[in-house]
């Protein structure tokens, strides 16, 4: 129970990783804020999970209305009086018109780096005013291993991967006198429904084939990591880029090349 008596909003909460963070950071001792659109659905889940004994209550936030972040956390404040740990989990991006350079319409390109820079930048900026006056605080956003390998196609989401992943440094540095921490969290290919409905499956096999540890990541092992920087485990850690995709990338270039040859002998 590390999070015991801990406040704690988790963005776009209600599937996926951010389910399982949600899951993960109650079991863990916090009261969890699920911040969703839908909030009949949330609040479905929020009900499933208390059954477990477990805080979880449900908070609204629309992405595509940018007043509605500030809304959010000026609403758990209203209930809690303070916010410890922001759990930034919200990315959008439609691999059907997200493309390469020649194809991606510019409206596409920058309607999806806004929307994914302004879930971080916004609710962060509506937060730290609070944790700072309570003594400090964790931030933990959730971006991708696009951030740091370029890709063939999806450049918006790529783009604002990176960006996340700098204004996570950014956020580190400058609200550190204010003992508020900022680390980033970047999955690799993980089991969640919207891979499932978005990727193929020869896109898949060619992924794996880069990743030395030869499966899917699932949400509750990025979840663990969430959990390590929202803990007082990582008290003295701020600034980090945090790769957990299972090692893409990591090896030589031929190493997908490599394993092929070799499975087939």
């Amino acid at each position: 129970m590390k999070l015991s008596e801990k406040i704690v909003l988790v963005t776009a909460s209600t599937r996926g990783i951010g389910l399982a963070c949600v899951k993960r950071l109650a079991k863990e001792g916090a009261t969890v804020y699920m911040g969703a659109r839908n909030l009949e659905k949330a609040e479905a889940v929020a009900k499933e999970l208390q059954k477990d004994g477990w805080k979880v209550k449900t908070v609204y936030n629309d992405a595509t209305v940018k007043e509605s972040y500030q809304t959010m956390v000026e609403e758990v404040m209203k209930q809690e009086g303070r916010i410890d740990v922001l759990v930034n989990n919200f990315g959008t991006s439609n691999p059907r018109k997200d493309l390469d350079i020649k194809s991606t319409e510019y409206e596409e390109y920058i309607g999806t780096i806004d929307m994914n820079l302004a879930s971080v930048f916004l609710t962060t900026q509506a937060v730290v005013p609070h944790m700072a006056a309570n003594g400090g605080g964790s931030i933990i956003n959730i971006s991708s291993i696009g951030g740091i390998r370029p890709d063939i196609s999806q450049i918006a989401y790529g783009t604002s991967k990176a960006a996340i992943n700098y204004l996570t440094k950014l956020i580190a540095v400058q609200c550190a006198r204010d003992n508020i921490r900022c680390n980033a969290v970047l999955p690799g290919m993980t089991a969640t429904d919207a891979v499932n409905e978005n990727l193929t499956d020869e896109f898949k096999e060619f992924f794996l084939k880069h990743t030395p540890i030869r499966r899917m990541g699932t949400p509750e092992e990025i979840a663990g990591t969430v959990f390590y920087f929202a803990s007082d485990d990582s008290a003295y850690t701020t600034g980090q880029i945090v790769d957990v995709s299972g090692g893409f990338g990591l090896p030589t270039p031929v190493y997908g090349d490599m394993i092929a040859m070799k499975s087939k002998r």
